[in-house]
């Protein structure tokens, strides 16, 4: 658990490390962290790696609620490019494919991506899984109820915890069947939980610690945070701040954020408070 392989690079995880997000679209749920150019994806990872962020996780399809389906090749042309500049200028950069499209994830690890993170934890047929230990990569599994078109439509679980904490022990115990261990675990704030339901997930995050495996927080700007407060992705940095600091309190050794240099700013704080010697 202290350790992820990345095809032969080894991320430390006994201290939180922060995952950057670059969206290769134009209908992600915030704005500024749509890119659309090759120079505007290498100026946003170049400012992420500057500012702090161990890894950068480049996605080609919006996942937000209700989001408009695109076919392969128009994710393909989206992220292969985007991938190869930010390795050609960043060759030391840990790159995460956000996709549930074995094709896709195959062909971004082919020009230097590291990670899988997969919003279907391997779907019905664990290809994904099988690609991740034949690839050598760490694969990021997450929890949805539906799809992305779907989730939102009265989400509904009797215990969302206990719930997704056993959805997670049959995905973790699939992927250890066929050799596969260096696992991440997302229980995938937003995807197909009410408000009521992602704070107790929040709450409940230390729960998923029994699984022995890091623990990735995606609450940057999600609509938990800017719903109840009448406000709008863009305003609730505060919030998001606020929130992963208790994600952190959990165990999440992963935060995957729009806001680098602020998160960053967290990080050294808690590391600080969690030190005894602190004068």
């Amino acid at each position: 658990m202290n350790t992820l392989n990345c095809r032969g690079c080894l991320i430390d995880v006994r201290t939180a490390v922060i995952m950057g997000i670059i969206n290769v679209n134009n209908d992600s749920f915030y704005m500024k962290s749509r890119h659309d150019t090759h120079a505007s994806i290498l100026a946003s990872a170049a400012k992420m790696l500057n500012e702090g962020a161990t890894i950068l996780d480049l996605g080609g399809v919006s996942t937000r609620p209700n989001a408009s389906s695109i076919s392969v090749q128009t994710e393909l042309e989206r992220v292969i490019p985007a991938i190869d500049h930010i390795k050609q200028s960043f060759p030391d950069s840990i790159i995460s494919i956000d996709t549930f499209n074995p094709e896709v994830a195959a062909n971004a690890i082919d020009v230097g991506a590291s990670i899988i993170n997969d919003i279907t934890a391997g779907g019905t047929d664990d290809e994904m899984l099988h690609l991740a230990k034949e690839k050598n990569c760490t694969y990021i599994m997450m929890h949805m109820q539906g799809t992305p078109q779907t989730m939102q439509i009265n989400p509904s679980y009797k215990d969302v915890v206990l719930e997704i904490l056993d959805f997670f022990i049959e995905k973790v115990g699939r992927a250890k069947a066929i050799g596969l261990h260096d696992l991440v675990i997302d229980p995938g704030f937003g995807f197909g939980k009410t408000i009521a339901h992602n704070y107790q997930l929040l709450n409940g995050l230390n729960v998923f610690n029994i699984l022995d495996k890091p623990l990735l927080a995606g609450i940057s700007r999600k609509g938990m945070l800017w719903k109840p407060l009448n406000s709008s992705p863009e305003e609730v940095l505060p919030a998001s701040i606020a929130a992963n600091l208790v994600a952190l309190q959990k165990g999440a050794k992963i935060l995957r954020v729009h806001d680098v240099e602020a998160t960053m700013q967290l990080l050294k704080t808690f590391e600080l408070l969690q030190q005894n010697n602190v004068k």
